[in-house]
């Protein structure tokens, strides 16, 4: 606590300096300071809160580290890309930075909401535009898990492959970090990973799940799903993960529209399929899941309940492009 406060005093002391003096010569010890004030009062609050889920030091600290952030998003010198430190340059250069230390703090917190308050003035400024590839990639892997828990999937998936792509090759840990966020965003939308890519990272806890929506079977991917279940959830992904199990609806019905060789699916032999697989349905059932899936452009065809039958349409009843959107 007696060190926490020490740090809180000195990080108040030198945003009121940093505030005073011109030119961005003191970023590098104000980013110095943000990281020990978030490092600290996270081990504090640890130490100190005995598993009582106590964040008052944390929420302090982002107290601080928000008045950092003002002080450097608001200065009126024109930011100059790659310009060197100096009594006459921008403070904006250490925008970046301190959203990314912040983002960090509020995804702790779970207090996701206030995201958008750092993203509008640095976004506006073309702020994320600028400064090194490391920070660049961090604020788009942040971002990209803000847009995937806002079901921004389009934009999520966006965000992360950028992460993952311009991460530095050596940092196996933090792409593998990405990936456990922009795989699930992938598998929803339709792209499946290779196992091999899953074994690379060891991302083993995909693999019943990848499998299972590969070909149709239920009775694997939920087992996957209920096996890894504490981890998905910690990660914030489980309800995602859930989702995909649409994808799965559509991959069996295909699985069983190839066995038959026909655009009429009897409802009596999909019924069957669900209940050999573990999952007894009855027709109304079976047909909500269909309506779900003509209705959501993952299936093309239309239910004929007189008949209880699936009309299939006789060109690409199972459009990627619907899965893909």
């Amino acid at each position: 606590s007696k060190c926490y406060d020490a740090q809180s005093s000195l990080h108040s002391s030198i945003n009121k300096v940093f505030g005073s003096i011109p030119g961005n010569w003191l970023v590098p010890a104000l980013h110095v300071v943000c990281v020990n004030s978030h490092r600290m009062a996270v081990l504090a609050d640890e130490r100190l809160g005995k598993g009582n889920n106590d964040h008052t030091r944390l929420q302090n600290a982002v107290t601080l580290l928000q008045e950092s952030f003002s002080k450097t998003v608001n200065d009126r010198k024109e930011l100059k890309p790659n310009a060197p430190l100096s009594k006459d340059g921008s403070k904006k250069v250490g925008v970046l930075f301190i959203v990314n230390q912040l983002f960090s703090m509020y995804f702790r917190l779970n207090t996701l909401r206030l995201c958008r308050n750092l993203l509008r003035p640095v976004e506006d400024r073309n702020l994320h535009q600028h400064g090194i590839m490391g920070d660049k990639v961090t604020y788009r892997y942040y971002v990209g898990r803000l847009s995937m828990f806002e079901d921004q999937y389009e934009a999520a998936e966006t965000h992360l492959e950028y992460a993952l792509l311009h991460c530095h090759k050596d940092a196996v840990a933090n792409k593998k970090r990405t990936l456990n966020y922009l795989l699930p965003v992938k598998i929803y939308r339709g792209r499946l990973p290779t196992r091999r890519l899953l074994e690379k990272y060891s991302l083993h806890e995909f693999i019943p799940i990848v499998e299972g929506i590969r070909t149709g079977d239920l009775r694997t991917f939920h087992d996957g799903l209920m096996k890894n279940q504490e981890l998905f959830i910690r990660r914030g992904t489980y309800l995602l993960l859930e989702k995909c199990k649409t994808v799965c609806y559509r991959n069996l019905f295909k699985r069983v529209f190839l066995v038959m060789g026909r655009s009429q699916l009897p409802l009596d032999k999909i019924v069957k399929s669900f209940k050999w697989l573990g999952y007894p349905m009855d027709y109304d059932e079976v047909e909500c899941i269909l309506a779900n899936l003509i209705y959501n452009r993952f299936v093309r065809g239309y239910i004929s309940h007189e008949k209880r039958t699936l009309v299939l349409s006789k060109q690409d009843p199972f459009p990627v492009s619907a899965v893909i959107k």
